[in-house]
């Protein structure tokens, strides 16, 4: 504590300050600690880094523009390649619309199929260009940091390997739809056997196929699974008819009446539009001792094989009855004015073994065993 000491007869008036407040003032002068930064080092440090921010600002500025130049150029080259491929997928959405509901769309694909075909091939191109675009966007990115990019590639193939020991069944998956996608090999109601399962197309995917079966199950189809398809529905389709006669019958007559059926029948609603070609007798498929194999035959519009195959025997069923041609099939035909033959003429007669009471039964009978003698008993 400071103390003002009375100055003694002919003395001074003396101020007395404790010493732990002379250590701290000294402690404090910077002249003493030649650690403790002085004010012309930190004009010198702060003359360093201006000098190295006039040196370097250009280039920073540099590299700030080139990422943005590549992230607004990466940006609007995705967004174009989007909009084309949209505007592309609506073009082929209304072409499929205006040939819908004619003979040549029923030819090509209905819309619903052309449709989905459009949107997956559309979502395929989109996720690839972008993938591609931002991921070269990327890495001119890091080029232009000037970062190592040889551990980073090698890590992402090493990566890439890994997924696809890992994930082969589904990369398989997916790559087999793509293909059959943009080869057109089935779409939507289409009926297709693809092996595992058959029926129509009813909803296609990148990774399953949706059937339905002929008593309506759903079949999901992985694409990977179909090793080979059978599109029952592009092109053309045939129907074909068997129709067995008699051998008496007359076969000239029977070819006439044949062909007035399918005359008549290609020139009626709907069938008209249904048959692509004449209905053709192609001529005897067999002969046999009761019966012979005529074969009818026509082209068809995919999908409508079964459909005309029905109308047809239908028809050739009513103009047959109307000439007096009788069909057969089955139990062979009796010829006329011939008695039918006893069933029972073929089976053999009852056995004398069959009743019990016979003397042929009673004599095949085995003999009883005697009766054993009654045991002596001791006297």
């Amino acid at each position: 504590m400071t103390r003002l000491c009375p100055p003694a007869a002919g003395r001074p008036l003396r101020l007395e300050v404790p010493a732990v407040f002379l250590s701290v003032l000294s402690a404090a002068d910077p002249v003493d600690d030649p650690t403790a930064p002085s004010l012309q080092d930190a004009q010198e440090s702060a003359n360093n880094a201006a000098s190295w921010v006039e040196q370097n600002w250009s280039t920073w500025l540099g590299i700030g523009l080139r990422v943005l130049l590549i992230v607004v150029i990466a940006g609007v080259l995705r967004v174009v390649i989007r909009r084309a491929i949209t505007k592309l997928i609506d073009r082929m959405n209304r072409t499929a619309q205006a040939v819908d509901g004619t003979a040549l769309g029923g030819l090509l694909v209905n819309v619903e199929r052309r449709r989905q075909r459009s949107q997956a091939i559309g979502s395929v191109m989109r996720s690839v260009a972008s993938f591609l675009i931002m991921g070269t966007a990327g890495l001119m990115i890091l080029g232009t940091f000037e970062i190592n990019l040889a551990p980073l590639l090698a890590s992402a193939g090493v990566a890439g390997v890994a997924i696809g020991f890992g994930a082969r069944n589904l990369v398989t998956d997916f790559l087999s739809g793509v293909f059959m996608i943009l080869e057109d090999q089935y779409g939507v109601g289409d009926s297709v056997d693809a092996g595992v399962a058959s029926g129509e197309v009813i909803e296609v995917g990148l990774r399953v196929t949706k059937l339905r079966g002929d008593n309506g199950e759903i079949w999901y189809v992985r694409n990977g699974e179909v090793k080979r398809i059978g599109n029952l529905s592009q092109g053309w389709a045939t129907a074909g008819v068997d129709v067995t006669v008699r051998p008496e019958e007359d076969l000239e007559k029977v070819k006439t009446t044949l062909d007035a059926v399918g005359e008549t029948m290609s020139k009626e609603e709907p069938w008209n539009e249904r048959l692509w070609g004449p209905v053709e007798v192609l001529g005897l498929d067999s002969v046999l001792l009761e019966s012979m194999v005529v074969r009818v035959s026509a082209k068809t519009m995919p999908g409508k094989a079964l459909s005309v195959e029905r109308e047809l025997r239908w028809r050739i069923k009513q103009a047959f009855d109307a000439a007096g041609i009788r069909i057969v099939g089955g139990i062979p035909a009796q010829p006329e004015g011939e008695a039918a033959s006893d069933p029972t003429a073929g089976m053999a007669p009852p056995s004398a073994y069959a009743n019990t009471s016979s003397p042929q039964s009673e004599a095949a009978t085995p003999l009883a065993p005697s009766a054993a003698p009654p045991a002596r008993t001791p006297k």
